[in-house]
Order: C-alpha cells, then sequence, then structure tokens
C-alpha cells in the first residue's frame, strides 16, 4: 500500500478540467518539498561541515581565518564547483532515465559518473599540493599563502569526498530517495559539532584538529550513503557493478564538461573577487570580512539548492515521461514558493546584521566591516531564490550548455569588470566589488528568465527521448516479469 501511494506520488494522474489551481499546485508543492526539503538539509549539514570548521579556526586568530578563507573560497570552491557541475550530469541522465522506467540505467550512470568525475578530481591534485606556491605566484600576502598552503594538504581527501558524494546524492536524489541523504548529512553535522569541538578546543590540536573533523565527518557520510545505495535499499535502479559503464564514455564526459562548466563558472565568480579583495588595504580583514558574509551567502544557497534539486528532477521526471505541460505548472509552483523564501531571509538579514559576523570572529574591526556588507548581503539572499531554481529547470532538461554561455557573459564580462572599476578605481573596495557581484547576478537571473519562458518544452520532451534511447542498454536480466515489478515499484 506504501509502495502504491508512493507511486501515484511520482507519476502525475492527467488533471480533470474540474480540478481547480489550488488543488493542483498543493499536489505539485507536495512533490517539490518531497525533494526540496531533504536535498536542503543534506546541502545545509554538508556546507555547514566547511563553515563549522571555519568557526573553529576563526577563533584561532586572524590569520589562519584568512588563511582558510582564501584556500576554502578559492580552491575548493574551484574545483568543488567543476564537481558539482560534473555531477550535476548524473543528475540529468538519473532523472530523465528515471521517469523513462529505465530503472536499470540509474546504476550505470553513476558508475560512469564516479569514472569521469574521479578522473577529474585526480587531475586538479596540484592546485592543493602547491597551494603555497601558486599563492605566492599570484602575488598574494606569503604569511597568508603559507598558512593556506598547509590547509590545503588537508583537503585532497575531501576532494574525492566530493566525487562520492555528490554523485550517490544525485542517484538517489533522481529516484526520489533522497531523505536518507538528509537524515545521513544532519546526523553528520551533529556529529561534526562536538568532534570540531574535542580536537580543536578540548584536545588543543589546532587547524590539524580543525581539518581533521572536516574529513572524519564527510567520509563518515559517504560511507553511510553507500551501505544503503548497495545493500538492497535500491534493488531495481542498483543491480550491481558492470561493465556497461565504460561503454559511451565520450558522451557523458561532454554533457559532465558542459554541466561543470555551468555551475563552476557561478562558484569561481565568488572566488575571484574573494582573490581580488586580498590585494586591497588590509586585506586580513578584507578578505575575512568578505568571505564570512559569502559564507553566510552560501549557507542560505544552500537551502535553495534543495530547490535546484527539486527543479532538476521534477523537470527530468516530467519530460522523461513525456509531460512538458507539468514541467512547465512545476516551474511555476517552485518560482513562487523560492522567492517568498528568499524575502524572508531578506528581511531577517536586515535585522541581525551584525550578530551574524561574531558567529565567525571576535575581532571587532571585522564585525564592523561585515555590519557594512549586511545591504548587499540581504540582496544577495533575495536573488539566491531565484536563479538556482533557474539552473535547476536547465540541469533537467539538459540545456547545462546554454546557461554556461549565459554565466561567462554575466559574471565575467559584466559582474567582474564592474567589480573591479567600483572596487578599486572608485574606492568602494569590497563593497564595489560586492555591487559588480550583484550586478553580474541581476543579469543572469534576467537572461535565464527570459530563456525559459521562450523554451519549447515540446522540443524538450522530443530531445530527452532521443537522448535516452540512443544511450539505453538493454537490462540482461529483464525479463517480463521483472518488468512487471519494476512497473510496481
Amino acid at each position: 500500500m506504501v509502495k502504491a501511494a508512493e507511486e501515484r506520488l511520482l507519476v502525475p494522474e492527467e488533471v480533470g478540467n474540474s480540478e481547480s489551481l489550488k488543488s493542483r499546485a498543493w499536489t505539485e508543492s507536495k512533490k517539490i518539498w518531497r525533494v526540496a526539503f531533504p536535498g536542503m538539509v543534506a546541502r545545509v549539514s554538508g556546507f555547514g561541515f566547511i563553515v563549522i570548521t571555519q568557526l573553529f579556526i576563526g577563533q584561532l586568530g586572524e590569520l589562519p581565518l584568512a588563511a582558510y578563507a582564501i584556500q576554502q573560497t578559492v580552491f575548493l570552491r574551484f574545483t568543488n564547483g567543476i564537481l558539482i557541475g560534473m555531477s550535476s550530469a548524473t543528475e540529468t541522465l538519473c532523472g530523465q532515465s528515471f521517469g523513462a522506467r529505465q530503472y536499470h540505467m540509474l546504476g550505470i550512470y553513476l558508475q560512469r559518473s564516479w569514472i569521469v568525475d574521479g578522473a577529474v578530481a585526480t587531475v586538479l591534485l596540484p592546485l592543493f599540493i602547491f597551494g603555497t606556491q601558486i599563492l605566492e605566484a599570484i602575488g598574494q600576502q606569503k604569511d597568508i599563502a603559507v598558512v593556506a598552503g598547509q590547509i590545503a594538504l588537508w583537503f585532497i581527501p575531501y576532494q574525492y569526498f566530493f566525487v562520492f558524494s555528490l554523485t550517490i546524492q544525485m542517484f538517489l536524489q533522481s529516484q526520489m530517495k533522497n531523505q536518507i541523504v538528509g537524515w545521513v548529512f544532519g546526523l553528520a553535522f551533529l556529529v561534526h559539532v562536538p568532534m570540531s569541538w574535542l580536537f580543536v578546543t578540548k584536545l588543543g590540536l589546532g587547524i590539524p584538529g580543525a581539518l581533521g573533523a572536516l574529513n572524519l565527518s564527510g567520509w563518515l557520510s559517504v560511507i553511510a550513503l553507500f551501505v544503503y545505495a548497495f545493500g538492497g535499499w535500491c534493488p531495481n535502479t542498483w543491480t550491481g557493478f558492470s561493465k556497461a559503464a565504460f561503454l559511451d564514455i565520450m558522451p557523458v564526459v561532454k554533457l559532465s564538461l558542459s554541466s561543470g562548466f555551468m555551475i563552476c563558472l557561478e562558484l569561481w565568480y565568488n572566488a575571484i573577487l574573494v582573490l581580488l579583495a586580498g590585494y586591497m588595504k588590509n586585506a586580513t580583514v578584507e578578505i575575512s570580512a568578505f568571505s564570512i558574509c559569502l559564507n553566510i551567502n552560501a549557507w542560505q544557497f544552500m537551502i535553495f539548492l534543495g530547490f535546484l534539486g527539486a527543479a532538476s528532477v521534477r523537470v527530468s521526471n516530467e519530460l522523461g515521461r513525456g509531460d512538458a505541460k507539468a514541467a512547465k505548472f512545476s516551474i511555476y509552483v517552485m518560482l513562487s514558493t523560492s522567492v517568498i523564501m528568499g524575502i524572508v531571509f531578506f528581511i531577517l538579514c536586515l535585522i541581525f546584521d551584525r550578530q551574524l559576523s561574531y558567529l565567525f570572529t571576535s575581532s571587532d574591526e571585522v564585525a564592523d566591516q561585515v555590519s557594512s556588507l549586511s545591504i548587499l548581503l540581504a540582496f544577495s539572499m533575495l536573488l539566491n531564490s531565484i536563479y538556482p531554481v533557474l539552473s535547476g529547470v536547465a540541469v533537467g532538461s539538459g540545456l547545462q550548455s546554454m546557461v554556461a554561455y549565459v554565466n561567462l557573459g554575466c559574471y565575467y564580462v559584466i559582474g567582474i569588470p564592474i567589480g573591479v572599476l567600483l572596487g578599486y578605481v572608485a574606492g568602494l573596495q569590497v563593497k564595489g566589488l560586492w555591487i559588480g557581484m550583484l550586478s553580474g547576478i541581476v543579469t543572469q537571473t534576467v537572461v535565464l528568465s527570459w530563456l525559459i519562458w521562450r523554451t519549447n518544452w515540446d522540443d524538450q520532451v522530443k530531445k530527452a527521448s532521443e537522448r535516452l534511447n540512443r544511450w539505453l542498454i538493454e537490462d540482461p536480466t529483464n525479463d517480463e516479469s521483472s518488468r512487471e515489478n519494476s512497473r510496481n515499484g
């Protein structure tokens, strides 16, 4: 009975003429929150590992805080952007395959993503191995560069945590099983806080203690997800390791690279602005304050990444099923819900501007700088409620290449030049950089809204069907009986 109820939720029934708009919106909202809420818990908790680590490192002094900020915001975000983007290809393929009932393909796409993403993570390792030398070469202060290089080595195992955690999250999320992801990351976060306190405060292990706790918490969550996925809870979508994972790798690489390019352009954007802040006067305070604001913004952004995931799942599932109208209606409901939440965060940020800074630092000078940026932070939080949903729609429909070009133009042709002019030429310092960042995001949001509004969703249904049929590998165990079992969940 439970499975039957779940199946009714997964497969939209025909909406009769007598059904009210309110009833349709309520039904769609339940489907959205079923994906979005666990995704929010997982994203907030996962990013919380990094933020909690920054909280403890911040108590060690301004230099460790600035070094961690530039390492985490520049290098980790650089590589994380690539891996998040590439894992969104897994999200597209798994979501559309699940909608088309090609269940056995989900496990194959998951294995292909490990091959592709793992290879990319390995290629990126020199960024962490030679962190100090790279920072010194681009003109960062030597004391910050040396400490940041020491921190960078601890991020190497965390790179591979991203490879497995991101892809398996997409695998589970696409089949509406991301409740377990929310539970696992939520519990891991609750473990991470006392573990960090034990290592840093009680045992006095300093930076190694904080980063050791970060790696332990991350890998414990990945192991738990492996146990769930491979332990029999995904019988239709995980049928074991397969040689088929090594077939048709290049199309997956192509989609993964376009996906990676799309997402990493967004994450690199903030990283470049933090890097530019390092060349300003009083760089330690400027970097620390800017990084605190960006981390508060990023933590709130993790909530709306839940909507990005929900948009991707709902749109990809409906396109896989061939229902263009349901995909469009889901977009309308999702944007409305997300914007209302964005307004709430906008107001809260203006009310509690200064109090937020003392979570990260005991320095009044840094807190004053954070408080002066609160209005810009509030507008950033409001915009966070819009463009992640639009990006999720693009991921669900496989339009990552189009969004990548939009991001490139809006962020790097418009946003960064305006930020440099206002920050350095006009003398607005960090405020100028942030105004430039917001100008790029606003432009991106307007362009994406127009492009998605003009999208022919019937054509997207056809393209999804062609993509799935082109890459389909027949399930050798798929006799008539197993097909019937798949239909029943």
